[in-house]
């Protein structure tokens, strides 16, 4: 019996062997004469968030590399310097594939209720934490306390907007409305930190400086929003910001200048988003319409960078829909909570650019405006009010193919 079993079992064997060699076999013959239809066609270069600008050096793009590596790649844990208070482990885990973030990811900020207010660190502000390491419990707002909730925004192009200069963005300031059009956009002028080096494009305002990235411009370079993202989001203290906002205590560097300037360079070289189907009719006209409405006037298609120390960036001509001002957005968007100078109901004009790739980082739908409130790009319209609501009674009166075709252009950013 035993030895039947046993042959039983080793013709079992040989015949396994041979049914897997036939498949391997078949497989490989797939392969070699059907490869195109089995190998998914590669998303066109305007489908895609990430990637670097064209015409890096060979060592900027060694460099471009190690910091997508930090940045996409590199999870904080415990033992790394995550915490012990934090809200996210990665830097990509809050801008996947470099674009927008999604509710889960979405920051909250309190602390501070008045323009050119110190946060109260005494309550946890600037930033609540709400996720810990097991040992720890998260933060939670104290009663009483307004806060905003800010969604992550797409990474890419933010190099062309750091290269320009502050006269080009002050000349579209016009905080009393001189020229009547019912638009006052004015820059957030911030303290800068300890670290922050001015270029030559920097105009300091007694002592203070443009911000230009975040939902209310309160990050005057890419430095500084990056510097803050890995002690505010992750709990990770570095040279640059080297308190621990769990303790309020002097930590050691959990993680190095190196790696720091190369996110920075990383996040400076990632390319523009490029527009789908310029030549289309409808959003041929709807490019047109975005003009009649004034959406140009805060959202300015069109700047040009000058010389700068990266030469794929300099002399560029680029199209983010931006003007970098804060605008007042009226009461609807007052959340109560401020940064820097801003006021309360100010926010900065957001880019436009890649905002129709947007779902393909949010989970395949829109979550649009600061906080990812507006569930639509025609929901995220029908919110401006205060500066731009003029722009939004004359959208609300465009003919439903009219409205059709300004959204189709819109999704082509």
């Amino acid at each position: 019996m035993i030895n039947y079993i046993n042959k039983f079992e080793a013709s079992y064997f040989l015949w396994r062997m041979r049914f897997r060699r036939k498949v391997f076999y078949l497989i490989g013959v797939l392969l070699v004469f059907s490869c195109e239809d089995l190998t998914p066609a590669a998303p066109e270069e305007n489908e895609l968030l990430d990637g670097p600008t064209e015409g890096l050096s060979e060592a900027e793009s060694a460099l471009f590399l190690a910091g997508d590596v930090a940045f996409n790649d590199e999870v904080f844990s415990a033992e790394t310097g995550l915490g012990p208070l934090f809200v996210a482990t990665s830097c990509g885990s809050c801008h996947a594939g470099d674009g927008k973030g999604h509710p889960f990811t979405t920051l909250t900020r309190f602390g501070q209720t008045l323009p050119n207010m110190a946060p109260d660190l005494s309550i946890g502000g600037p930033q609540l934490q709400n996720r810990a390491i097991p040992g720890f419990e998260p933060e939670i707002i104290p009663a009483g306390n307004p806060s905003m909730q800010l969604t992550p925004p797409a990474v890419t192009g933010l190099g062309l907007l750091a290269a320009l200069t502050d006269s080009q963005i002050l000349s579209n300031a016009d905080p009393n409305d001189l020229d009547g059009d019912g638009i006052s956009g004015v820059p957030n002028y911030i303290t800068p930190p300890s670290y922050f080096i001015p270029e030559p494009h920097h105009q300091p305002i007694a002592g203070q400086y443009i911000g230009r990235f975040g939902k209310k411009a309160a990050a005057i370079n890419l430095l500084q929003q990056t510097v803050n993202a890995y002690n505010q989001d992750m709990g990770v203290t570095s040279t640059f910001e080297p308190i621990d906002p769990f303790s309020g205590l002097v930590s050691d560097p959990e993680v190095s200048d190196q790696t720091v300037n190369e996110v920075v360079f990383y996040l400076r070289t990632l390319k523009a988003p490029i527009q789908r189907d310029p030549d289309d009719t409808q959003v041929l006209n709807g490019n047109t319409i975005f003009a009649s409405l004034e959406c140009g006037l805060c959202h300015i298609p069109e700047w040009r960078t000058g010389a700068t120390d990266v030469e794929a960036l300099s002399n560029r001509t680029f199209y983010p829909y931006t003007d970098l001002l804060l605008h007042d957005m009226g009461p609807g968007l007052d959340d109560g909570v401020t940064e820097g100078a801003a006021e309360t109901y100010e926010w900065r004009t957001p880019a436009l650019w890649g905002l129709g790739l947007s779902p393909e980082s949010q989970g395949g739908e829109f979550f649009l405006m600061h906080d990812g409130r507006a569930r639509s790009i025609e929901e995220a319209i029908l919110m401006h009010a205060g500066e731009a609501e003029n722009s939004r009674l004359q959208y609300e009166l465009l003919s439903n193919s009219e409205k059709q075709d300004l959204i189709k252009f819109l999704l082509s950013l």
